[in-house]
């Protein structure tokens, strides 16, 4: 099985997604997903200038030996670019191997460790009516977790609330709950901490009033406190049992999660924004969070993800895998098969693309009862249709960012 081609695939159905094909000698193919929202074009240039020319006429077999090449025969290594190319060959390659036995990848890595993955969905709200409807309405979708996110009075428009999410231009359609927004410059939201951690604990109180304690309840700080907030945080929110508290500081200085450690006893959910098993060295190693974040796109691949879990689970942490629709079908195939294989998978994020993007992708993966399944196809279980594909070229977006009244630039 030798490499005989590789094409970079960019396409924006419902949002830019970048697309690895990798294409054998004996004609199997294989996906793998390489976007990185906002910066998206960064890796294209690094897949097609750099790692495409190493990849013709090598062993499409030899996935370690391949992701070793790319990882230290660069010289730079780490980061979201390097990570997010290296990422996408190695999930093609196990895409071709998978056809290659023809069995699913996940059985390539050791067989199912359990019958489904347990997901959770996004509900947000402007406010507690708002809010109290997007969890009813995930609730009739199958959704057995919840993450909850709202907005804070006073604040006009902040992360994680869908009604305030960008709509495509002259259409007021908004797609997937994209927060980024397709135009020249990055849209900009307003920041308040002070009201924020007086109004959240008042929020799950309410939600709790409403559905009940059995209900797992998640939330996501997005990086903007300090451990001193945070631990505020954390330690307000221990009456309603959160099945975790995400991101509650940023993620560069991770000595700050000792001091919030030390200060509550809600669950920690930490680096969507990591890209290798060294980011994660010390608060694995210190045991100061309870599920890995990352993004089998935005972290190597399967291979490397899987040596971040197998270390993890060394010390009962579990996997929480980054699954937003800024993550293409394939890097959701990719982790279900990889959570499905793992022992110490914990849940994974789940929203639903739109219906162009599962136009262009494919897939296989089931969703029942609030459990996804990769499926049984050989591979990763989704294909590309280049027709689809083409109808939709790239359109510039970024992600927002954040400024306080005094106009500074906040972590959004």
């Amino acid at each position: 099985m030798i490499i005989d081609r590789a094409e970079v695939i960019l396409t924006s159905p419902d949002r830019n997604f970048v697309t690895l094909r990798i294409t054998t000698d004996d004609g199997l193919t294989g996906l793998g997903d390489a976007t990185l929202n906002g910066r998206e074009l960064a890796v294209v240039s690094y897949l097609e200038e750099h790692v495409v020319p190493l990849l013709i006429g090598r062993d499409a077999a030899r996935i370690e030996d391949t992701w070793q090449f790319l990882y230290r025969g660069a010289y730079w290594r780490r980061g979201p670019v390097t990570m997010a190319a290296i990422a996408a060959v190695d999930m093609a390659l196990w895409d071709i191997k998978g056809k290659a036995a023809g069995m699913p990848v996940y059985q390539l890595l050791g067989g199912a460790s359990r019958d489904g993955l347990l997901a959770y969905g996004h509900a947000s709200g402007r406010d507690l009516p708002e809010l109290f409807d997007s969890i009813r309405s995930h609730l009739e979708q199958g959704y057995r977790a919840i993450r909850v996110q709202t907005g804070v009075p006073g604040l006009r428009s902040i992360y994680g609330i869908a009604s305030n999410a960008t709509s495509e231009e002259n259409t007021g359609v908004r797609y997937d709950h994209e927060p980024a927004q397709r135009g020249a410059l990055p849209h900009q939201e307003d920041w308040d901490t002070g009201a924020y951690l007086r109004h959240v604990p008042t929020v799950f109180e309410a939600v709790r009033g409403e559905f009940g304690p059995e209900l797992p309840l998640l939330h996501d700080a997005h990086h903007r406190l300090t451990p001193t907030q945070a631990a505020r945080l954390g330690r307000s929110l221990e009456p309603f049992d959160l099945f975790w508290l995400e991101d509650c500081t940023p993620a560069e200085n991770p000595e700050a999660l000792r001091l919030v450690r030390g200060h509550t006893t809600t669950p920690l959910a930490i680096g969507e924004v990591f890209n290798t098993v060294w980011d994660y060295q010390q608060i694995i190693r210190e045991q100061l969070i309870d599920y890995v974040r990352s993004a089998v796109t935005h972290t190597g691949g399967i291979t490397h993800l899987r040596r971040v879990l197998d270390y993890a689970a060394l010390y009962q942490i579990k996997s929480g895998m980054h699954g937003p629709t800024d993550i293409s079908p394939v890097g959701m195939a990719a982790a279900m098969h990889l959570g499905l294989a793992v022992h110490n998978f914990g849940i994974q994020e789940y929203m639903k693309h739109g219906a162009r993007t599962d136009a262009v992708f494919q897939q296989s993966f089931t969703w029942r009862d609030g459990y996804l399944h990769p499926g049984e196809k050989p591979g990763l279980g989704v294909e590309l249709d280049p027709d689809e594909s083409g109808k939709y070229p790239y359109v510039r977006a970024y992600l927002p960012y954040n400024r306080l009244a005094d106009g500074t630039v906040h972590d959004w």
